[in-house]
């Protein structure tokens, strides 16, 4: 009996049903397969075009390849599936690419300039010296970059709506609360700058990784790049590397490599002539800088193929933005308790069977992501085996991805609940007074005796001191909590000053 064929399973986009923190933002956009097949395929256009400015390949060759990354349109989920054979996207990708090009054949002679070749001929310099890890890892530091770009903007916007709230609020009296209770008076001035100061260090933080290029062929050294740079010589016998380093498993030596480069180095940048001139090594050297240029990605000191770094630090500064987020968050969370009342979001925050509700919910879905993002970050920046990670490598994508998303999400959330956050002053008083002046119990300490600061304090009724029970120095104000901010107004005069300093 034959087997049967397996059903073919109907591939669901995930739009972030068990994620809404992220869902329809721009981030999750910017992060999305079709998002990563986008960068896996400008990693590859980037590389044509670096090789043709360093006179590795013709430039009509490079365009082709260009122009057919662009148009190239891939189905993530088949994808997907075919990548399952070579534990990664990129082999099966690349087969894509080298195929389109093949298909788009010679170009038509322009101004009496060659076009490079047929599209066999060219497809063979699709991926030429480049791994696997090259792309997906250049890939990743595109979609890391494009990510990080839309959530600083996210963190400048909210440091503006926190900046005006620190400033509206500097004298704005509520009680500071430790470990749950009320201990000294504080302003809620002093609160939100003390959110902005969180952010504001994250966000410079972030903005201050540099997201490297990579390229350095199958195990790091350049090999294929260094030996596709010398002097032509007669084709032999290619290694079967279907993505590694030759050019689709020959040995390409013809027109489309250097056929019109050579002519055309005399119409290169100075820089570009440099680098066509140096000895081999320099010059594989040489044109990672220049791909990375192409990218606008930072130029590495070497591959880093197996010094996972980058990915760590990435990982890290996505968490400490995640956890800024998050304390914003879980302060209003508690600030809008019922019996509280001190906050109100401006969501609607309904609930299926409690119609009377009105959760915080854009609070909740910020702190959700920022006790998410570390446990993702966790698994980033593992200890590979060797030159490339048998697993280690691989097991950073999604989790990279998630970082990005959920802190993405949770910026542009936070961004409208500050825009959108009630503050009620006259409720954040009349807590103050719950205690019966006994939140200026330290103050008081300063001015009685202790036995006697303990008998009032044990007694179950406001307080109320006789002025002769005070020291001659004790202030008139003494059970005023506004008269017991301490420098908490101007602590927000710092904060705001070194905020606004910052670029």
């Amino acid at each position: 009996m034959e087997a049967e064929e397996a059903e073919e399973v109907e591939v669901e986009v995930d739009g972030g049903l068990l994620a809404p923190v992220r869902a329809g933002t721009r981030v999750e956009a910017l992060t999305s397969d079709r998002a990563w097949v986008r960068a896996m395929l400008d990693a590859e256009a980037a590389l044509a075009r670096a090789q043709a400015r360093a006179g590795l390949i013709s430039g009509e060759a490079a365009a082709l390849i260009d122009r057919t990354a662009a148009a190239l349109t891939v189905d993530p989920a088949d994808l997907a599936r075919r990548s399952r054979q070579s534990a990664g996207p990129v082999a099966p990708l690349v087969s894509d690419l080298r195929q389109a090009v093949s298909r788009a054949g010679p170009q038509p002679v322009t101004q009496g300039v060659s076009q490079g070749g047929s599209g066999e001929d060219v497809a063979r310099l699709v991926h030429l010296g480049a791994t696997t890890q090259d792309i997906l890892d250049t890939a990743a530091m595109l979609v890391a970059t494009r990510a990080v770009a839309v959530i600083t903007a996210d963190l400048d916007s909210l440091l503006a709506l926190l900046a005006d709230l620190a400033q509206r609020h500097r004298t704005t009296v509520m009680a500071a609360r430790t470990l749950g209770q009320h201990a000294v008076p504080t302003t809620f001035g002093l609160k939100a700058a003390g959110w902005l100061t969180g952010v504001l260090r994250t966000r410079d933080r972030l903005r201050a990784i540099p997201l490297p290029a990579q390229l350095g062929g199958a195990a790091g050294t350049l090999a294929a790049l260094v030996e596709a740079t010398r002097e032509p010589t007669p084709a032999g016998p290619a290694r079967e590397e279907p993505c590694g380093g030759t050019a689709g498993g020959k040995a390409v030596r013809g027109k489309a490599v250097r056929g019109e480069a050579g002519r055309e180095n005399a119409d290169r940048p100075a820089g570009d002539r440099e680098v066509a001139a140096a000895d081999s090594p320099q010059r594989a050297i040489a044109l990672v800088a220049v791909y990375a240029e192409e990218l606008g990605l930072a130029v590495p000191l070497a591959p880093w193929h197996a010094e996972r770094s980058v990915v760590g630090e990435l990982g890290a500064a996505l968490t400490g933005t995640a956890r800024a987020l998050g304390k914003l968050a879980t302060d209003v969370i508690l600030m809008a308790q019922t019996e509280v009342g001190e906050a109100a979001e401006s969501s609607q925050g309904g609930s299926s069977a409690m119609p009377h509700k009105r959760n915080p919910a854009l609070s909740v879905l910020i702190r959700s992501a920022s006790l998410q993002v570390p446990a993702y970050a966790q698994a980033l920046a593992q200890a590979g085996e060797h030159e490339r990670g048998a697993g280690a490598w691989q097991a950073e994508w999604a989790p990279l991805r998630e970082c990005l998303r959920l802190t993405g999400g949770a910026a542009e959330t936070a961004v409208e609940l500050v825009g959108g956050l009630r503050v009620f002053p006259d409720r954040m008083r009349a807590n103050v007074d719950l205690t019966g002046g006994r939140i200026v119990s330290e103050r008081l300490a300063a001015h009685l005796d202790k036995n006697d600061l303990r008998t009032l304090l044990d007694q179950d009724a406001p307080l109320d001191i006789p002025r002769d029970a005070l020291d001659p120095d004790a202030p008139q104000d003494l059970l005023d909590p506004a008269g017991y901010l301490g420098a908490a107004p101007e602590l927000v005069d710092r904060i705001l000053a070194a905020y606004r300093e910052r670029p």
